[in-house]
């Protein structure tokens, strides 16, 4: 999950800023993020094709929907609409080149248990990506116990990955011989994941502020370009849960502009927006 910025609308319907703070007001509370003053367009812009869709005249009415005994399935069609899902195949190269070359090897000889957790995996490509590394990187991997769980807050994204199906530009930066190994072409001209590759992670919604159904352990997690969004608190509150469920020395891969700097002990620096566990 990412986000990014629109050009400024023009407002064909008022949008308050009792409006504004009312919406930046529940998406902080459902979701975690912080909407700043300079997201402002962009949720006038994302949500007026809300209210398009649901027919209503204002943004007063909106609000009372969201207030409402349908109010929960709005406020997750609310949030699926402010969030701009911003991925690529084997993005940030190196976070996948080093699970290759040094989490994988470190692990006990011959086959065992697997576990890796892409929180925030948008529409498939992050947990396609660490697959197909997998794959390439363990000699006997149809042995061993391995499983990768892909979440996301955007129920939307979430059905979108576990198709497996992208333009076939999408799966440009795929090298060639994972492409040849993995993908098929469809008729329509997309390209699909194999079965065997989607047969390994299970796709799940999953909102990071709420309970957590699993308890791992998880070898690594990659969350990545999500907690940027989040105040200092609640990143606290994230790094330690995530540490929680990380194997002792377990590695956690965040994005490329964020950093655990003086918001978690229990992990060390390797570089790179690459953490190890330390407690």
């Amino acid at each position: 999950m990412e986000m990014t910025t629109e050009a400024s609308p023009q407002g064909d319907v008022p949008f308050t800023e009792a409006d504004f703070a009312a919406i930046v007001a529940l998406v902080r509370e459902h979701s975690g993020i912080v909407l700043s003053t300079s997201k402002r367009d962009l949720v006038y812009g994302r949500l007026r094709r809300r209210l398009r869709t649901l027919r209503l005249a204002s943004f007063a009415a909106y609000r009372t929907m969201l207030d409402g005994p349908d109010g929960g399935a709005e406020r997750v069609e609310m949030i699926n609409a402010i969030t701009t899902n911003l991925t690529a195949f084997f993005r940030e190269a190196h976070h996948f080149e080093h699970l290759a070359g040094h989490v994988l090897p470190a692990l006990r000889p011959g086959p065992g248990r697997l576990r890796i957790w892409s929180a925030g995996c948008s529409s498939g490509e992050e947990p396609y990506s660490i697959a197909m590394t997998l794959a390439a990187a363990i000699p006997d991997f149809g042995r061993w116990d391995a499983r990768i769980l892909a979440t996301d807050i955007d129920t939307n994204m979430v059905s979108l990955a576990a198709a497996g199906r992208y333009a076939a530009d999408r799966v440009a930066p795929v090298p060639a011989d994972y492409r040849r190994d993995h993908l098929r072409r469809l008729d329509d001209g997309q390209m699909e994941m194999s079965p065997a590759l989607k047969a390994l992670i299970a796709f799940r919604p999953l909102n990071l502020l709420d309970s957590w159904p699993m308890r791992g352990p998880f070898d690594a997690i990659f969350c990545r370009n999500v907690v940027i969004y989040f105040d200092k608190p609640t990143q606290r509150v994230l790094f330690d849960r995530f540490a929680d469920l990380l194997v002792p020395g377990g590695h956690l891969y965040v994005g490329h502009s964020e950093s655990l700097f003086r918001v978690s002990e229990r992990f060390t620096h390797l570089g790179r927006t690459i953490y190890r566990k330390l407690r």
